[in-house]
This record gives C-alpha cells, structure tokens and sequence, in this order.
C-alpha cells in the first residue's frame, strides 16, 4: 500500500476510535507526514514532517502509534491535536491541581484525584488528563470508565504513557 493509501486508513480508523473528525484533525490533509513501518510492512508510527530514518537522526513530533490491536496511542502531538479537535470533556479526564507535578513527570493518575471525566471513557481506551482549564498534564489509558474514576476513592484511574512539562502549552 502507498503512504496515501494508508493515510487514508489511518484516518478511518481514527475517526472509529475517537469519533468523526479524529482522523483529520490528527493527519491533516495538508501536512507531510512520515509513516514508520514494522517488518511485515505495517504502519507502526506516525510522524509529523519528512523525517530521515538514517541512525542518529531527530525523531521528529510523533503523532501516534498503531498498535497490533488496530488501536492507536497518541504521541504528545496527537493528544494536543485530540485536545484541540473535541470539546472537554470528549477524551478527558480532569485531575485536581495537588496531582499535577505526579502526572506531568510521567505517573498514573489516582482516582481519588479525579474531580470530572467523560461519561463515554471505558476501560482501554486512549484518554487524556487535563486540568479544570483544559490544560494537558498527559495521555494514557483508562483502567476505569468515566463514571468509575469519578467514583471510586482509590485505585489508578488513568495508567499514564507520559506526561507533558509545563510550558509546552
């Protein structure tokens, strides 16, 4: 399959995890885009701009990764896009201001912190963690629903895959 091919499949399958509109507002038309690919020849990463494969070289703004089970993770340029893309509260889960330095260093986000989430989050899905404002601390996967992670009072709501430092808003 061609880049645009697959591109385009990227996009379906974005729009069918986060919802109409995932699949632009992550891979815009207009924008170059390098796909890394397994072995077998599969798109495993994407990546924004033209980037040189050669050992050494930069790694550029990764979008997402596709994962073996048809799921994409998002790279920190990805969950601002899906920030940017859906109004709060779609994708989000807010966590009060006493654990913000925990998730922006990269830790899970407790549920007792939790103080709002999106309805429609289930377990597995590919979340991120905001502040009452909106702003983002990090992305992850949900182990608990949206209803649960407002519920329960331990437990890890959110298993962070990273978290964002201050002032890259």
């Amino acid at each position: 399959m061609s880049d645009s091919e697959d591109l385009a499949d990227l996009r379906t399958g974005a729009d069918y995890q986060f919802g109409p509109g995932a699949g632009r507002a992550l891979f815009p038309p207009d924008e170059s885009v390098t796909i890394r690919r397994s072995s077998g020849g599969r798109p495993r990463q994407v990546i924004a701009g033209d980037v040189d494969d050669t050992p050494g070289s930069s790694e550029g703004d990764r979008i997402v990764t596709y994962g073996t089970d048809g799921r994409f993770t998002l790279g920190e340029l990805g969950a601002r896009r899906i920030r940017e893309a859906f109004a709060d509260p779609a994708h989000r889960v807010v966590v009060g201001e006493e654990s913000e330095p925990f998730v922006r260093d990269g830790r899970n986000a407790f549920a007792k912190f939790v103080t709002a989430a999106d309805d429609g989050i289930r377990p597995g899905d590919e979340v991120l963690v905001v502040d009452g404002d909106d702003a983002l601390f990090a992305a992850g996967r949900a182990e608990l629903s949206g209803a649960e992670a407002l519920a329960f009072d331990s437990g890890v709501a959110v298993k962070v895959r990273y978290g964002v430092a201050d002032g890259r808003e």
